[in-house]
This record gives structure tokens, sequence and C-alpha cells, in this order.
């Protein structure tokens, strides 16, 4: 259990980094009503760059999502769904342990474990693909 129990933390860690992501972003870009409007930002409008820094974040778009650096080098990948809502799988809670200044390794089995414990508070919206219950 010790293992899930290290896959839960980093998950609830995953979680409150990619809250303060949020904030900081919409802090600083008072345009940002969501986080997923930082893609809207960089490919219809140019209003940012599609990679810059913005507060004690680096930031680079992506695909359907961003990667967000902490200025301690832990990584917050995340991708949006049709609707804006954050997504993430496991690739990238793994990715976010492995990037904390005191690395988090843990198994694929061990996150989803953690995952499924964390029910009501994420959602699995696609299989492998979860979100935080609005």
């Amino acid at each position: 259990m010790e293992r899930v129990g290290a896959a839960r933390e980093l998950v609830l860690g995953y979680v409150q980094a990619l809250n303060a992501v949020d904030e900081a972003m919409r802090a600083a870009i008072p345009s940002l009503e969501r986080l997923v409007d930082v893609l809207g930002l960089v490919r219809s409008r140019g209003i940012i760059s599609r990679s810059g820094h913005v507060g004690t974040y680096s930031y680079e778009v992506h695909g359907a999502g961003c990667r967000f650096v902490c200025d301690n080098g832990a990584e917050v990948d995340v991708d949006f769904a049709a609707d804006g809502s954050e997504i993430f799988d496991l690739w990238r809670l793994r990715w976010y342990g492995l990037s904390l200044p005191e690395p988090i390794d843990v198994t694929d089995e061990d996150l989803r474990a953690a995952v499924r414990s964390l029910h009501p508070l994420l959602t699995e919206v696609r299989p492998g693909w979860f979100s935080v219950a609005s």
C-alpha cells in the first residue's frame, strides 16, 4: 500500500500544481477566463507566443495542450478536451513525478490505483484520461 500511497500523493501534487498554474496564468493574463484559453491566445489571435514565460512559469503550447514548467523545475503537462476541460493521462502524471526536485518514480499500475482511489475528485473522461471533477 505504501507504493499506492506515494502515487496518490503524486497525483494530488499534480492537481495542486495544475491549480497553481491556472491561478498564476489567469492573474498574469486578465483576458484568460480558463486555462484552455491559452490555446486560443496563441493560435487565433497571436496575443502570446507559442512558448514563453508568465510569472514564475515557462510554458509551451503543443497539440491539444500545454506544458508548464514551474520555477522548481516541476513539469505540469495538460491537454484540453473539446469542452475546454483540463485532462491528463498516466504518462503526464508520471512525468510530473519524475520532474520534481526530489523525483518520485511510480508504476502505471500504482498510478492507476491511486487515480481510482481519488474518485470522485477525479473522473475518467475517456479510457486512460482523467479530469478533476468540477
